[in-house]
């Protein structure tokens, strides 16, 4: 069924995943022959509410590699007429008439979906909320994985960190349970642990997943180490997680020991001090491979929601 807006990874089937991974590795040939002007009359329109560098620049990097252009604002709750108390639903609706679909970053959780109920464009979700979603990250990890490990069916992925916030981890998690024998371990400290919104959606789909702390214990375990960082602001809100607790989830060149030779590390970016800058040169490091990989799953979703 084609997708009208995206504002959530439930709404992806598998087949539609596997139709954009498909798609995607089109995008990367037309990406290597320097560009396509087939979209030239599209207008896509960036409205972003919290700063961005790789989300913001890999879809605006892939309307014009598509050949269309480009309108944009960023921290628009400063640099638009939400300064003069504008609701979302408002700007959206006009916006859509200056553009041919929108990119949100919303600052609410459920932004996304607010503003697809009222949009004449499609909308897609490029984070809403701490705590909410991030579906097109979701997509460009999971297509990260699908080059990488050759097959989604069967993997191991360990999520760390900041778990109880993180909208990536979330949406990957959801995406990771439509897929079969996956087994995910969500390693982090207690008050930063998985949310039982997620356990409860896998345990629906009969995905395995475990509850750890122990990273040392879980490393050997996995075929990819999916890091997030634990912000120094949630270190300051919680005294039983201070920076010894953090740095037990320190990935250096011992922890790689611990990994799977042909594992893989992955991060959504940015990073703060969770990966030591030496483990970059690891070919299993591959944080650097998905921000290439977002502007292909983002040409390829741009051209799913047109075609």
């Amino acid at each position: 069924m084609k997708l009208q807006h995206v504002y959530e990874a439930q709404q992806f089937t598998l087949p539609k995943l596997l139709e954009l991974f498909n798609l995607a590795d089109d995008m990367e040939r037309i990406v290597n022959r320097g560009g396509t002007k087939d979209y030239q009359s599209k207008i896509m329109a960036s409205l972003f509410y919290e700063p961005s560098t790789r989300t913001r620049f890999s879809f605006e990097s892939a309307m014009l590699r598509l050949g269309g252009s480009v309108i944009s604002t960023e921290r628009a709750q400063e640099f638009s007429s939400v300064m003069l108390g504008e609701s979302l639903e408002d700007t959206v609706r006009v916006v859509g008439n200056y553009s041919d679909v929108i990119v949100l970053r919303s600052n609410e959780i459920g932004g996304a979906k607010r503003a697809a109920e009222v949009s004449s464009v499609p909308v897609i979700n490029a984070g809403d909320g701490k705590g909410g979603q991030h579906p097109t990250q979701a997509l460009l990890d999971l297509y990260t994985i699908h080059k990488e490990v050759k097959t989604i069916d069967g993997v191991k992925v360990a999520m760390v960190g900041n778990l109880a916030d993180g909208r990536t981890v979330r949406s990957l998690a959801y995406l990771l349970g439509k897929f079969e024998r996956v087994k995910l371990y969500f390693v982090a400290p207690p008050a930063l642990q998985m949310k039982q919104d997620i356990l409860d959606y896998l345990a629906r789909h009969n995905c395995w997943f475990t509850l750890e702390s122990d990273l040392k214990k879980v490393l050997p375990e996995v075929d990819v180490l999916y890091v997030t960082r634990i912000e120094q602001e949630v270190l300051d809100q919680h005294e039983k997680i201070n920076r010894e607790i953090a740095s037990s989830f320190f990935i250096n060149a011992e922890m790689m020991k611990l990994l799977r030779p042909n594992g893989l590390v992955m991060h959504p970016l940015p990073r703060l001090s969770e990966i030591a800058p030496a483990v970059d040169a690891d070919p299993r490091s591959a944080y650097f491979r998905q921000t290439r990989n977002g502007v292909l799953i983002r040409m390829a979703l741009l051209v799913s929601l047109w075609e």
